[in-house]
């Protein structure tokens, strides 16, 4: 077995909105950054300030109700303290925001460490935003995974795996196109010392408790597929990249007629 005393962790974002629909930065709202994240227990659980985002992160878990219930900890702990601003979570994958909301230089930094494309074997370049997509802004719900002794070709396995098993039928469930515009396309993530950072997939997955289940099952599907031996066939790497840069269901439909997703 690979992939033994696997956990899985999130860092999801979202925005803030007033009670008049429009989008507010989280700046100087929020408090924490992406080196100090703000604890809110004692456990691991922690907000910060992302641009004009919230990002959350979980602690680790090892079961899918550990997973949902961690995830449900912070989302409950933002929305109370967005409350108290009079303002509340926005759950969407892109927006655009007002100019006013944007004249800060932290509203103008985007990424911080590069990540990479595993299908490519390259960096992914940082956006160069012009004219009105200046305002858009996006949010991501990275999961994290850890296992045991990750090797760089364990780690790079197993984000092909998710591509297929998560961004692929991702398809059926997230129709944004904008925040692809900025990141997310197939292949990204990070090498971590514990293990991978997927970033494809965009914070839908948080709506709702169902999602929360769904992100942690579909993860877990790509461990157990490849702990029992099953491989990607690299005559399909095109149709998986195509399938979520371009949201084909068609595509995914061929899939499903190969690999148990």
């Amino acid at each position: 077995m690979k992939y033994d005393n696997v956990a899985f962790g999130a860092d999801p974002e979202l925005f803030l909105m007033d009670h008049d629909g429009k989008y507010k930065s989280a700046i100087g709202l929020i408090g924490g950054t992406k080196e100090f994240p703000r604890p809110i227990d004692d456990y691991g659980s922690a907000v910060q300030e992302d641009n004009v985002a919230v990002e959350f992160n979980i602690i680790p878990a090892m079961s899918r109700a550990e997973f949902r219930r961690n995830v449900e900890f912070v989302m409950a702990y933002l929305a109370k303290h967005a409350e108290s601003m009079a303002l509340r979570l926005a759950v969407v994958p892109a927006a655009f925001f007002d100019e006013s909301e944007l004249d800060n230089p932290q509203a103008q930094r985007f990424g911080c460490d590069p990540d990479f494309n595993v299908w490519t074997k390259a960096k992914n370049s940082r956006p160069e935003l012009t004219g009105d997509m200046t305002r858009l802004r996006s949010c991501g719900g990275h999961i994290h995974v850890s296992w045991s002794r990750p090797q760089t070709d364990d780690q790079t396995t197993l984000i092909k795996a998710m591509d297929l098993f998560l961004g692929c039928t991702s398809v059926e469930y997230d129709g944004d196109k904008l925040r692809r515009e900025l990141y997310g396309k197939a292949g990204a993530f990070r090498f971590k010392p514990y293990g991978v950072e997927y970033r494809v997939l965009s914070n839908f997955w948080i709506k709702s408790p169902e999602m929360v289940d769904w992100a942690y099952d579909q993860t877990e599907m790509a461990i157990d597929y490849l702990n029992g031996g099953g491989v990607i066939d690299e005559e399909h790497y095109p149709m998986i990249q195509k399938c979520i840069n371009t949201g084909d269901e068609y595509i995914l439909n061929q899939l499903r007629d190969v690999y148990p997703i």
